[in-house]
């Protein structure tokens, strides 16, 4: 008996070596097939992932229906709702196409995004976006008012309910940017470049006068306070403001009729603000 115990002392060191190298190897064999799951539900998440975060972040006002294909590529029907149980939609022509792909900018971790609409977006532009730490920068693709970045029907806007039913705008939106950088590091947000939002050949049933003009609002960079500048380009309907995206946005505003367009005009001035005169006072903030 005592020499059959002294056997099992002697041999217990080398049991214990043994169980716990097949216990690293467990885990370690644990660890890449954990890993080896979530490098594969990267590649082949499904749209539909994405279509549920659009919807979750902008309170079911935009909607990606139909999705096919994946995270990475992918595409959509594009609708605007006026929210969760709303009648009220409207959806964009064709289908819109996306290619979403990880990349190094600006010595940091990132991803690029290019969008696809065969109707209404410049093709080869990607919106590119750096990530870190309680970081977040965003850079949109370059491109003039006159070749925009993406061109989209004003109609769309009818799909978002009130007030935009109710005007039922027609014409253009082109949407452009000149060196647009948008920084957020924690609660500080820096914007610098431009970046410009027109809306071409504007009408309303509202108004007798078709079109009422095409109007440009511009967001110009100043660190944490962007400007905005709205002008008018053309038209009859004269609109004009300026405001900034500060900690408390505000917007100063007002709409007049080009002469001999006051009558034809009189009802949607008073419409659009408060009436002073001859002016409609549009204020925000």
């Amino acid at each position: 008996m005592a020499r059959r115990s002294s056997t099992l002392l002697t041999t217990s060191p080398a049991n214990a070596a043994a169980t716990a190298g097949f216990v690293r190897s467990f885990r370690w064999a644990q660890l890449g097939a954990v890993l080896g799951l979530l490098v594969a539900v990267a590649l082949w998440a499904p749209a539909a992932w994405l279509a549920s975060a659009v919807a979750s972040m902008s309170g079911q006002r935009l909607l990606l229906a139909d999705v096919r294909g994946s995270l990475w590529n992918g595409s959509a029907r594009v609708i605007l709702s006026a929210g969760p149980g709303s009648a009220e939609a409207s959806e964009l022509p064709e289908r819109l196409g996306w290619a979403l792909r990880p990349a190094w900018i600006d010595g940091g971790p990132g991803a690029r995004l290019t969008l696809a609409q065969d109707c209404c977006i410049k093709p080869a532009s990607p919106v590119t976006a750096r990530l870190g730490l309680d970081r977040l920068t965003v850079r949109l693709p370059d491109a003039t008012p006159e070749q925009p970045w993406i061109r989209w029907p004003a109609g769309w806007l009818t799909g978002l309910g009130t007030p935009w039913n109710t005007v039922a705008p027609q014409g253009l939106i082109a949407i452009s940017a000149q060196g647009f950088v948008f920084d957020g590091r924690g609660k500080a947000v820096n914007v610098s470049g431009v970046a410009q939002v027109e809306l071409r050949d504007f009408s309303s049933r509202l108004a007798q006068v078709t079109p009422l003009g095409s109007y440009r609002m511009s967001l110009v960079g100043g660190g944490q306070a962007p400007q905005l500048i709205l002008m008018t380009q053309q038209g009859p309907l004269q609109l004009s403001g300026q405001g900034n995206l500060g900690a408390r946005p505000q917007f100063r505003g007002e709409a007049t009729a080009a002469p001999g367009s006051e009558a034809a005009l009189a009802n949607l001035l008073n419409i659009i603000g408060r009436r002073e005169g001859a002016r409609s006072i549009i204020s925000v903030g």
